[in-house]
Formats: structure tokens, sequence, C-alpha cells
């Protein structure tokens, strides 16, 4: 216990840039997969079969691979930098590996709840001379977004978690940081893992509890 009381300023550290991970992450994968999504619904077949072949590819490809290409191809190989500092840099390569994987989720949630607004109601934007993106963007998206609002917190809770895998190119987050004390207090194994146990659930379950209330609020009255 004394040694999880000793490392609590690097703990609380490295939760930080896992919530820090998970917030930019989560926005852009919430912005990326709406515009998957309305790809997806698009009347255009090139569109529709972009997005189809976008989400089937990353949805079936391990995360773990998409963050070591992101590290690895576009950090090594493609030289992308955003940062002269090398932790930074490799900062942003997991966002954009977690956004883009999570997008994929994010695009079948909004894609499900765009299902869900009656037919009607498109064909009577259409009748008044709405165009497909004001169709989307005024009736129907505003609707599907309210009608997943339990889905999409599902999907931030698995992408908190998912921020562990950034440990694959080396971003000090809660699950590498977890390890390199594992490593320098052998004999405090136990109250650190429970530690960090702790520090996860601290974030899960309050943004579990939020988004059900949430759901419940904003719930589309049929």
């Amino acid at each position: 216990m004394q040694a999880l009381l000793d490392e609590f300023p690097v703990i609380l550290n490295a939760f930080w840039l896992t919530i820090r991970l998970t917030l930019a992450s989560g926005a852009v994968a919430l912005v990326l997969g709406t515009i998957l999504a309305a790809m997806r619904v698009s009347p255009l077949p090139v569109l529709r079969g972009i997005g189809t072949a976008y989400v089937n590819i990353l949805r079936n490809t391990p995360l773990t691979l998409v963050i070591v290409f992101c590290g690895l191809g576009l950090g090594l190989v493609l030289d992308v930098s955003f940062s002269t500092s090398l932790s930074t840099n490799y900062l942003w390569l997991s966002i954009i590996g977690l956004s883009a994987y999570t997008a994929a989720f994010v695009c079948e949630a909004i894609r499900s709840g765009i299902n869900t607004v009656p037919v009607g109601q498109a064909e009577a934007a259409r009748a008044v001379g709405l165009t497909f993106s004001q169709n989307l963007r005024l009736i129907v998206l505003p609707q599907a977004l309210r009608a997943v609002v339990a889905p999409l917190g599902s999907i931030l809770i698995a992408l908190t978690k998912n921020t562990t895998i950034a440990a694959a190119i080396g971003v000090t987050e809660a699950s590498l940081t977890m390890k390199t004390l594992f490593e320098a207090h052998g004999d405090a194994v136990v109250p650190i893992f429970f530690g960090f146990a702790l520090g996860f659930l601290v974030l899960t379950l309050p943004t579990g509890l939020l988004f059900t209330w949430l759901s419940r609020r904003l719930a589309v009255a049929r």
C-alpha cells in the first residue's frame, strides 16, 4: 500500500493521459463515424461502397494492428509528425488509430439510429424540397443521435478500455504505467493492480450511469 501512495502522482498522470486519449479519440470518432453513417445511407453507390468497405475492414482488424500501423507505418515509415517531442507525436498517432477504429463502431450505432426514424418523415422532407444533406442534417440525424445515446455510451466505455492498447507504441497511459510499477515494486503487485482497477472503475462507471440517464432523458417519443 505504501508503494501505491508513493507513486500516486505518477498514477494520476497516467490516468490523466488515459482521459485525454479517450476524449480526443472519442470526439474525432464521433465526427468521422457520423460522416461514415451518412455515406452508408447515401443515395450514391460509390459513397455507400466506400463507407461499407471502411467499416468492414476496420471492425475486422485487431486494434493492436491499427495502433502499431499508426506508430510504425505513419510515424517511422511515412514520417508523419505532429510535434518535435517523440512522446507527444506517438500520443497523436495513437489518437489517430483509436479514432479510426472507433469510428467504424460509431458509424454502425448511428446507422441503426437512422433506421429507427420513420420513413414517412424522410419522404415528407423530400416532398417539401429538402435535399439529401438537408434532410439528414435537419430531420434524420437529430432523432437518430437521440435514439443511440446508450450505444454511444457503451462505445465510449469500450474506447476508455481500448486506450490501454496505446502502450504497444510506448504511450505511457495507465496500463503501461501499471506494468512499470509492477517491475519497480514486485512486492506490492496486488495493491497496485487493485489501485489501477479502481481507477478504471471510476472512469467507466460514472460514464455508464450518465449515458443511461441521458438515453432516458433524450428518448424520442414515437
